[in-house]
């Protein structure tokens, strides 16, 4: 007998709320600690206060533009609302990091899945040792048990090893890989695959691809041969291209970003290890700076830590301890 696979069960949104807070905890104790001793310090809202709250966020690398945006928006309501202390400040801090980020746009984080029938091809770039090919790993895992039938492409010929740990991933994931051996013309692999998907009926193509940036005109070259490849055999694709960056780097995730958005059509970043940095900010600026929607987030080691972001969620996981004490503060 044939076991049916068991369908996951939806996460409640509690839940998801609190993968965030866990996740952004280093975030929130090197950072929201030293907003809460801020606003513990300062009874009223002045300029010292907002001058200090500013060094704060940039530390957090919340990058200067969305720092000063921040700054600009906070003080025009604190006169609006006539604000003279401190209470309920963070609230309102949160508010404005959230308006900020999602800037009246809607479904940032939803992926462009093509109808019913039709071939999603998803290209995955980035850095080596950024977590993409577990990244894809975890994203092949979350689409199946959307029901969803999902191949994976080994386009990382170069990385010793590279093909070798997505075929771990398919193995543990239930998905096949189309790889072809190391050295290979990655195009080659991405038109292999695409048949392949094509031949089995699959719903979604997941391609990895080689991130070596020392040599950044030969890998830009390649990466627009794989998108052309691409397009030609499947038209308008790649649905999404998917920029892996590394939370823990900062800024230098920044200047990564940059680099693959003018090689490529970037459509959305994955912000992996968001849960192993002090500077969670990044998110933030990643927005502002580059207009491009952080669509996944790296919340822990486990096969379902890759979570949809979430604004709202993510602003509450940097200023939880504070918000929670000003919603009890008002309920006193």
């Amino acid at each position: 007998m044939v076991e049916e696979p068991v369908k996951e069960k939806k996460p409640s949104a509690w839940s998801i709320t609190q993968k965030f807070k866990a996740g952004l905890e280093k975030t929130r104790n090197s950072f929201t600690s030293k907003v809460n001793d801020l606003v513990a310090r300062y009874r009223k809202v002045d300029e010292d206060f907002f001058e200090e709250l500013e060094d704060l966020l940039l530390q957090a690398d919340v990058g200067f533009e969305t720092v000063m945006e921040l700054m600009d928006k906070l003080r025009f309501e604190v006169q609006r609302k006539n604000i003279k202390d401190t209470n309920g400040i963070q609230t309102i801090i949160s508010e404005k990091l959230v308006e900020i980020y999602e800037q009246g746009e809607e479904d940032l984080i939803d992926l462009n899945i093509q109808p019913q029938g039709e071939l999603t091809v998803i290209l995955f770039v980035g850095v080596n040792g950024v977590g993409k090919t577990t990244t894809i790993g975890k994203l092949a895992h979350r689409l199946k048990s959307q029901g969803k039938t999902v191949v994976l492409a080994a386009g990382d010929t170069f990385r010793a090893g590279a093909i070798d740990q997505l075929q771990v991933w398919g193995d543990r994931v239930g998905c096949e890989v189309i790889k072809q051996s190391e050295g290979s013309d990655p195009a080659a692999v991405m038109y292999d695959a695409i048949r392949a998907a094509k031949n089995r009926n699959a719903d979604v193509l997941i391609c990895d691809t080689a991130g070596r940036l020392q040599n950044k005109v030969n890998l830009m070259n390649e990466l627009e041969k794989v998108h052309r490849v691409i397009s030609r055999e499947v038209p308008n694709a790649p649905h999404e291209v998917l920029l892996a960056l590394d939370a823990t780097t900062g800024q230098n995730a920044l200047v990564q970003a940059q680099t693959f958005k003018e090689a490529t059509n970037v459509t959305g970043i994955v912000l992996t290890k968001l849960d192993g940095t002090a500077k969670g900010g990044i998110v933030l600026a990643i927005r502002n700076k580059l207009h491009i929607p952080v669509k996944f987030v790296g919340l822990g080691e486990k096969m379902d830590d890759l979570q949809p972001f979430d604004a709202e969620r993510y602003v509450y996981g940097l200023f939880a301890d504070g918000l929670d004490k000003e919603l009890q503060n008002s309920e006193d």
